[in-house]
């Protein structure tokens, strides 16, 4: 008996290993908040900042929004479709708990050389400070959007006004909208009630709210389906840097809020439905002590310490990752590439693509396993 198992199990396994590969995604939405703690996304809220009242004005509401002594609980609290959503149908990266790590690979820890890692594949030794600088470092949207397939595909939209020189617009003609710029009235009238919304905020600084970004962001996937579209959020980093832990804590719940109702319009749009893959992520990390949670940069430890989520077709329902194992911002421009079914090529050297787990590994390691026990 035992060997009819064993042959049964050896051409299960030959099976698996000779099927063709699943066809690669048709198109990627990116998404970004902006200095989100890794703490968060795994942990909820916590206890030691929500409680101090220089950084929470109602500590009593925030515990009744964010709180709970169940860890499960408190997460789903505060990202309810991460944990109700995406660690059911996707994969999340980063709980330092379980070895399970991302990081930033460049040394400076903040904004401008993050997403420079992110969308160039490739951490630059240079530091570039977070000001209107170009770019001369070729990224995944720019190459795409040069490419025949995707020209006129793809699209970013931006918080944070200094976006367009990390992404080259000018050079490369690349369509970013970001700030506080006023959005093409002739495409939808409802981007002329952003324009004056927009308008009559008074107090405007160098990160435009975020709703106005998503709302412009969300239209333009309705009326244009392009292939790829990067969406970047800004005002959880924003509070958090004024050390407003209860309004970050709102920003991070709108967010995902925010992720849950574009996740909706793809799975119920004929374009996006089950041909769509979203990575969500963010630009570096932030202190890991309660004293030093709203600052970054190399000289804040935990700077460098991030998250990835990842949910969509091509994407096999992992959940939550507990494996030690360790990744890099630096990977990202090249696995969106890679689930387009391309490889992305720069002026630079570019990082290999993040290797996905797939459920017919998780599959080879227990058969393996059952395996070895039986011949014991």
């Amino acid at each position: 008996m035992r060997t009819v198992l064993f042959v049964f199990f050896c051409f299960a396994l030959y099976s698996i290993s000779t099927a063709q590969p699943k066809a690669p995604t048709g198109n990627i939405i990116i998404i970004t908040t902006d200095g989100f703690r890794w703490q968060e996304v795994f942990n909820g809220a916590d206890s030691t900042i929500l409680h101090n009242t220089n950084q929470v004005k109602d500590t009593a509401l925030m515990c009744e929004q964010f709180w709970d002594d169940d860890l499960i609980e408190r997460r789903k609290k505060l990202l309810p479709f991460f944990w109700n959503v995406v660690a059911k149908k996707g994969q999340l990266f980063g709980n330092r708990a379980f070895n399970n790590d991302v990081n930033v690979k460049n040394l400076y820890k903040i904004s401008y050389p993050g997403y420079n890692e992110i969308f160039t594949g490739s951490p630059d030794r240079t530091l570039i400070p977070n000001l209107a600088i170009r770019n001369n470092n070729i990224n995944i949207l720019e190459w795409l959007n040069a490419k025949d397939d995707y020209k006129g595909q793809v699209v970013a939209y931006s918080s944070w006004n200094i976006i367009p020189y990390i992404l080259a617009e000018s050079e490369n003609g690349l369509p970013v909208n970001s700030g506080y710029e006023s959005l093409n009235e002739s495409e939808d009238s409802l981007n002329t009630l952003i324009n004056e919304a927009q308008m009559n905020v008074q107090h405007k600084t160098h990160c435009r709210y975020d709703m106005l970004t998503y709302g412009a962001a969300k239209r333009y996937l309705e009326e244009k389906h392009p292939k790829v579209l990067y969406l970047g959020l800004g005002e959880t980093d924003e509070f958090a840097h004024k050390g407003e832990y209860d309004h970050y804590l709102q920003k991070a719940h709108q967010f995902d809020e925010m992720v849950a109702e574009l996740w909706y319009f793809v799975q119920t749009d004929p374009f996006y439905k089950n041909n769509t893959t979203f990575i969500i992520t963010t630009d570096h990390g932030r202190g890991k002590k309660s004293s030093t949670w709203s600052g970054h940069g190399f000289w804040v430890g935990g700077s460098g310490q991030t998250w990835l989520a990842t949910i969509g077709k091509g994407i096999d329902p992992l959940g939550e990752l507990k494996d030690k194992s360790q990744i890099y911002a630096s990977q990202i421009a090249a696995t969106v590439a890679q689930l387009l079914g391309e490889k992305f090529k720069s002026n630079h050297p570019v990082d290999d693509p993040i290797v996905l787990k797939k459920m017919e590994n998780m599959f080879h390691a227990a058969t393996y396993s059952g395996l070895v026990a039986a011949k014991k």
